[in-house]
């Protein structure tokens, strides 16, 4: 079974997701869900999965941003996703954590 392969918009956003002591300045329960998150992308099989977890609300953007993908860390805090297909299927590029009401 195919696991999607995951991409690191910047080094920040890599070392979040795999150096414990790092928080990147984000709030530790917005590092704590990055974390979950990002398994479990690496654990699905396509993104289309992520549609069928509602608390997630992923959804695509608009407008300049069509090409990103939102999807909830918790009520202020977006992680923001690209879809990008490749030779060998797609991957997810994360390309930021964002605070929703900035």
């Amino acid at each position: 079974m195919r696991v999607m392969e995951i991409e690191y918009g910047d080094d920040d956003l890599r070392r979040l997701a795999v150096d414990p002591a790092f928080d990147g300045g984000y709030p530790p329960t917005v590092v704590k869900v990055y974390r979950k998150r990002i398994q479990m992308i690496k654990s699905a099989p396509d993104e289309r999965d992520f549609y069928a977890f509602k608390g997630l609300h992923y959804e695509k953007l608009k407008g300049a941003r069509a090409h990103q993908r939102s999807m909830k860390l918790n009520d202020q805090w977006r992680l923001i996703l690209e879809v990008v297909e490749g030779k060998s299927g797609k991957s997810v590029r994360v390309a930021a954590i964002e605070n929703h009401y900035d």
